[in-house]
């Protein structure tokens, strides 16, 4: 008789991955995220330098972390995450205002930390997940996972962006307490707070779920990465450093899982990049700040089916075909932006993230599926840092962009306004986008096509 695999959804890993993926990502913060770092009292140039930290710390932590997990089983790591995210919304929760070196200080704390948390999760999770499949269901069922992980995940961001938003304006809030007989008045400063408190209890959520956990495979990928079984921190960290390279030499021998890397680092970092200056492109089109949660949760409302594309694209069509459409579909979306027409350029944003959402599925489908378990975390550690010191990068391009078009453009029109010089500064930067993302890509096709035809000549 045929054995039946169960349904994936049948392990508790894998739902376990799942509402980790949405209580870890979800945060209530983000569509205030730029104005909360302003209103606790921080400068734009302190904002840039604070997420140029939190980029490098990732890039720093990620490798190490990935090996880590290999080494010693996802689950400790997974729930050293959760706690550090705690930890990072609790000094935000808690620090007094009006001491701003004080406030400085929480927030750098609080970017190294959220690094730190963002280089545990990433290949931790989703290669526990994977191993319980290959361990007690069927790997084959990996983009059904994904199809639903992203699709709940989105669903919680269109709950949390619009809630976020929505209490973060003393208005509303003052508003909706007043209809609830309660007669008191909130200011900017308290309620800015308020996503804030939410998401630390995500925090809280995302620890309870972690610890339920279990390493399944944690014994047999142990065993394939320990000869002879290794004690200390010495002997520990030479383990960590083998695998490290091992792994790091893997992708560098395998023409798939370098492509994999390099195309989905060049759309990821500069799609994300976009997405980080998101409220300050819509204030330029002229669209109500008001308005930003409510824009969110529609984008996120699309990404509900957006997995569900994703999945057939890699169920029906090869690799190959599915990038050439990532890259039409990305540069079209960059050439959307420049157009900068009111409320229609909504949908070119809405395409930057379904560029994002499409790049991280086809990226973990295709790396899973061609890496070995003993060295799964280790390998998307590897994407996690390409991914993350390219964002490091173009953060610093994008600052020296727009620090010189200001200076341009105040030469020229000195007249302008403080906001008017800042908004067309912005106005200009998002122009080169297209030409960059352009010139990054016929760059890393040539560094793939040799990389495969030495390959190929080489295994003659």
């Amino acid at each position: 008789m045929q054995t039946l695999t169960p349904s994936p959804f049948a392990l508790s890993n894998v739902r376990r991955f799942i509402a980790f993926r949405a209580f870890f990502n979800s945060r209530f913060y983000y569509p205030v995220f730029t104005v909360l770092f302003l209103d606790y009292g921080l400068t734009i140039e302190q904002f840039a330098i604070l997420n140029t930290v939190w980029a490098f710390t990732i890039v720093l932590a990620e490798v190490p972390s990935g090996a880590l997990a290999d080494l010693i089983g996802r689950k400790q790591l997974l729930v050293t995450t959760s706690i550090l995210m705690i930890l990072e919304m609790a000094l935000l929760a808690f620090v007094p205002l009006g001491n701003s070196s004080l406030i400085f200080s929480a927030f750098l704390v609080n970017r190294i930390l959220s690094g730190l948390a963002e280089a545990l999760a990433s290949g931790a999770d989703e290669a526990m997940a994977y191993d319980t499949l290959v361990a007690e269901g069927d790997p084959e069922d990996w983009p059904r996972v994904l199809d639903i992980q992203m699709r709940i995940r989105n669903f919680f961001y269109m709950f949390t962006m619009t809630i976020g938003a929505m209490i973060y304006d003393p208005v509303t809030v003052n508003g909706a307490l007043n209809w609830l007989g309660f007669s008191v008045e909130l200011n900017q400063q308290i309620t800015m707070r308020f996503p804030v408190y939410l998401t630390l209890l995500l925090g809280i959520f995302s620890l309870a779920t972690t610890l339920g956990m279990q390493d399944s495979v944690s014994k047999e990928v142990q065993e394939k990465n320990k000869k002879p079984k290794r004690t200390g921190v010495w002997r520990r960290t030479i383990d960590v450093t083998r695998i490290t390279m091992k792994s790091g030499g893997w992708i560098l021998k395998t023409p798939m899982a370098l492509a994999v890397i390099l195309f989905g680092m060049s759309l990821d970092h500069c799609m994300r990049m976009l997405v980080t200056m998101t409220s300050q492109y819509y204030r330029v089109i002229d669209i109500p700040d008001a308005s930003f949660g409510l824009i969110g949760s529609g984008i996120a409302m699309v990404g509900l089916i957006v997995p569900r594309f994703a999945r057939a694209m890699v169920e029906h069509f090869p690799p190959l075909t599915n990038l050439c459409f990532l890259i039409t579909f990305a540069l079209v979306s960059l050439w959307g932006l420049t157009l900068f027409s009111g409320y229609i350029g909504v949908v070119p944003m809405a395409m930057v993230f379904i560029t994002m959402m499409l790049t991280s599925f086809f990226t973990s489908h295709y790396l899973n599926k061609i890496t070995a378990p003993e060295q799964r975390a280790t390998v998307l550690s590897y994407k996690g840092l390409a991914f993350n010191a390219a964002y490091g990068f173009i953060g610093i391009f994008f600052a020296g962009l727009i620090a010189g078009l200001r200076t341009h453009i105040k030469e020229i029109s000195p007249n302008f306004t403080t906001t008017l010089l800042e908004n067309e500064s912005f106005r200009y930067s998002l122009t080169f986008f297209p030409w960059y993302l352009s010139f990054v890509l016929l760059l890393v096709s040539i560094i793939c096509i040799f990389h495969f035809r030495l390959k190929k000549h080489l295994c003659k």
